[in-house]
């Protein structure tokens, strides 16, 4: 686009918003209060913000600047170009009369808008995503040729995070699985590495699937329950199909219910295979390890969040990046040798309900991935996104995974269905960085203008082009594996029948913490099962797995625990499997501060700058919003106590404890108890820190702010609680908490 002219080019150099210290901001400039009326060219995007590379359809570098390729002009037109006087109101017979069939405007602009909306995926509709680069650490040279993860070698990504069972409409922070997909727009073409984050699935086989899916989605009278498990039929399923004993585990631990997707693992599920330069064939599973380690909520936190704040992982991941926290993970790889059987240690590498724990087979670091910028456009991009595990790049395969194998099927043709056609490829956020010469020609949606008269090979005509790679010239060439069968069958390896010992390594793996949690999710969950015999089954399989979690949750449901039906395994615990016992970056984490006018404004202007320079976001919370000490250094209020809750912060600092808002009555807000208006303090500051408490979160307090923790009941000598006699002593102590996630001394156990 050109560059904007005038008044507004003035207003954009002047006040573009400088590092968006704190992220949030709707656009790249403040609005004027009035309606501007001179004309003038599309603002740029954001900082933030960038769209796909510009590559043709057929994968060609075209050197254009984004903003050549997004709309421009100064005016109003149609979609053909004309310029538009007026689209406020239809053409008519008279200013009462009827619409005239003749007004091409009215019937192009509610034609196109009847026709925005595609099909949402079944499943994954729910997403957020983000552009980065992936840098190759040079370690896989050894076990695979793919040139992307040479030494140094810069790729550009596209990542999308997502929901598996809820809407395009339903809340973030549901417990569920999450889907990590990455598309690599490597030299050599695309590579989609399309993960979840959970290692683990419900079903061996593809053919399963559908059923899965249709278990878990909504039931199909009613279309409830929205985006979670908790139901009969997919209770049903799971404790009829014991294979998914393992995945389900995992949904049921905090894993279901991750902190945000800045702090999620990400697993390719399936066993890949690797091939290095000289043909020699190496068995993998990937691993994407976040650097700000893996965290979850709580459960009472994700409820409240759901309502509080739908969006609240896809606006923390677009915050962050805004802010500058770029988040980041590292690829690593467990390896093992390709063997006739495929098995390591016993466990069959073709099972997708299987691990292998790092213990055994350790992760090692292979690249960087990097999430620098946001999308510019959420359609375009985020949901246009096609993934597809046939997208491979010379150096990787795949194996017989039967999940695997139909999942190759499923997601191109999913795509076909989904983005009109098959040319969904040429979509600007799926194309491919590397020359495309595919002889695949027409359809719906073609944008490629092809040349040529021979789309078809061997030819002459067109001079023979395009040729036959070899795999001198980087062509993809599939392992040449043998295949061992005598007669076709339905039918799987004996070593997929173990539906128990894993989950039993996952249950023995955890902290007395994390198995509270766990058993607080299936009794919360089997408890809105309506039928007792789907409840009793539950119990059964739980049984399998150990006795202490199925009598728990046994009592939960006012049942009896059935005893064990298969001999327990006893295998050694995987400590990497716990979430807890380590520190981490504080990158974006958000410090909600509490101050009112009459307060320790210097602290707080002292902390937050501190906060900032740590790389976290400060939010200063107050009982009305504005500014405050507006006539001296005044401090911006981004929060107040009417629409602040507890769940957006991981640590809320105090420089004192203020009095109620003018808005503290029960008809204004109903978070407020009249009653306690009396305390002198706002009741829903008080209400805020029992949250935060409840939910392990570091408190700090200076000044007045102990007066608040003791008028919450909070005891001052509490695990994650401090008070100093200053804020910066207060901000030094809560940010060493922070590094652990949570105070998680706070919550007690059983005696």
């Amino acid at each position: 686009m050109k560059a904007a002219t005038g008044k507004v080019a003035k207003k954009v150099q002047e006040a573009v918003h400088p590092g968006n210290e704190i992220p949030g901001a709707p656009g790249p400039v403040p609005p004027p209060l009035d309606e501007p009326t001179e004309p003038a060219e599309p603002l740029p995007p954001k900082p933030d913000q960038r769209g796909p590379d510009t590559y043709s359809p057929t994968g060609q570098e075209t050197g254009v600047p984004q903003e050549k390729v997004a709309q421009g002009g100064e005016y109003l037109t149609t979609a053909q170009g004309a310029r538009l006087y007026e689209t406020d109101h239809s053409l008519k017979a008279g200013p009462r009369g009827p619409v005239l069939l003749q007004d091409h405007h009215l019937r192009e602009k509610i034609t196109h808008f009847d026709h925005e909306r595609i099909p949402e995926r079944v499943v994954h509709a729910r997403g957020a995503a983000a552009h980065g680069i992936f840098q190759g650490y040079g370690t896989a040279g050894q076990i695979t040729k793919a040139a992307f993860l040479g030494k140094d070698v810069e790729t550009p990504v596209f990542v999308r995070f997502s929901t598996v069972l809820g809407s395009r409409g339903s809340a973030d922070t549901v417990r569920d699985t999450r889907g990590f997909a990455t598309k690599f727009y490597t030299d050599e073409g695309v590579f989609d590495l399309v993960g979840n984050n959970i290692p683990v699935f419900f079903i061996q086989d593809a053919i399963k699937f559908p059923d899965v899916i249709h278990a878990g989605k909504p039931h199909p009278d009613r279309e409830i329950p929205q985006a979670q498990s908790a139901h009969d039929t997919f209770w049903d399923f799971v404790t009829l199909h014991t294979e998914a004993t393992h995945h389900t585990l995992w949904n049921m631990s905090d894993r279901g219910i991750p902190r945000s997707y800045r702090m999620m693992e990400g697993f390719g599920v399936h066993t890949f295979r690797f091939v290095n330069a000289e043909g020699a064939t190496t068995l993998v599973k990937f691993h994407w390890k976040p650097k700000l380690g893996v965290h979850s909520l709580v459960w009472e936190e994700a409820q409240i969040t759901a309502g509080v704040d739908p969006d609240f992982h896809r606006r923390d991941l677009a915050d962050a990046i805004e802010a500058g926290a770029y988040p980041q993970w590292e690829l690593g790889v467990q390896t093992f040798p390709d063997t006739d059987d495929q098995l390591f240690e016993g466990i069959d590498l073709l099972d997708p309900t299987k691990i292998v724990p790092e213990e055994l087979a350790p992760v090692q670091p292979i690249g960087l991935l990097t999430l620098n910028a946001n999308p510019s456009n959420y359609f375009a991009e985020t949901e246009q996104v096609a993934f597809h595990l046939g997208h491979l790049v010379p150096g990787i395969d795949v194996t017989n995974d039967p999940l695997f194998q139909g999942r190759l099927f499923s997601y191109l043709d999913t795509q076909i269905s989904r983005l009109g056609g098959p040319n969904f490829a040429q979509l600007p956020i799926n194309r491919t960085h590397a020359p495309v010469n595919d002889m695949l020609r027409d359809g719906m949606h073609q944008t490629a203008v092809h040349r040529g008269a021979a789309p078809y090979r061997p030819n002459s005509l067109d001079g023979g082009c395009p040729f036959l790679a070899g795999e001198d010239t980087g062509a993809y060439i599939e392992v040449p594996e043998p295949v061992h069968a005598d007669r076709k069958v339905r039918d799987a390896a004996a070593s997929f029948d173990d539906h128990y010992s894993q989950p039993r390594l996952f249950w023995l793996s955890m902290t007395p913490t994390e198995r509270e949690h766990i058993v607080a999710a299936y009794t919360f969950e089997l408890s809105k099962c309506w039928e007792t015999a789907i409840k009793e089954r539950a119990l059964r399989v739980l049984a399998n797995i150990d006795p202490e979690l199925c009598g728990e949750v046994a009592s939960g449901l006012g049942l009896p625990a059935p005893e064990p039906i298969v001999k327990l395994a006893e295998p050694d615990p995987s400590p990497a499997l716990s979430q807890l016992g380590a520190t981490w970056p504080l990158d974006g984490r958000i410090v909600g501060i509490v101050a009112s006018g009459d307060q320790d404004l210097d602290g707080v202007r002292s902390i937050r700058q501190a906060t900032l320079d740590a790389g976290m976001v400060p939010l200063v919370i107050a009982p009305a919003g504005g500014v405050l000490d507006a006539d001296g250094d005044p401090v911006t209020v981004q929060r107040t106590f009417a629409n602040a809750r507890s769940t957006e912060f991981d640590a809320i600092l105090l420089a004192g404890a203020p009095t109620p808002g003018a808005d503290a009555y029960g008809a204004r807000d109903a978070k407020v108890d009249d009653v306690a208006v009396a305390s002198g303090i706002d009741p829903r500051l008080l209400l805020m820190l029992t949250e935060a408490f409840r939910h392990g979160k570091a408190l700090g307090a200076w000044s007045d702010g102990a007066d608040a923790l003791e008028a919450a009941g909070i005891a001052l000598d509490a695990a994650g609680v401090v008070t100093t006699d200053s804020a910066d002593a207060a901000l030094e102590r809560v940010t060493e908490l922070l590094a652990a996630h949570r105070a998680w001394d706070r919550f007690t156990q059983p005696v």
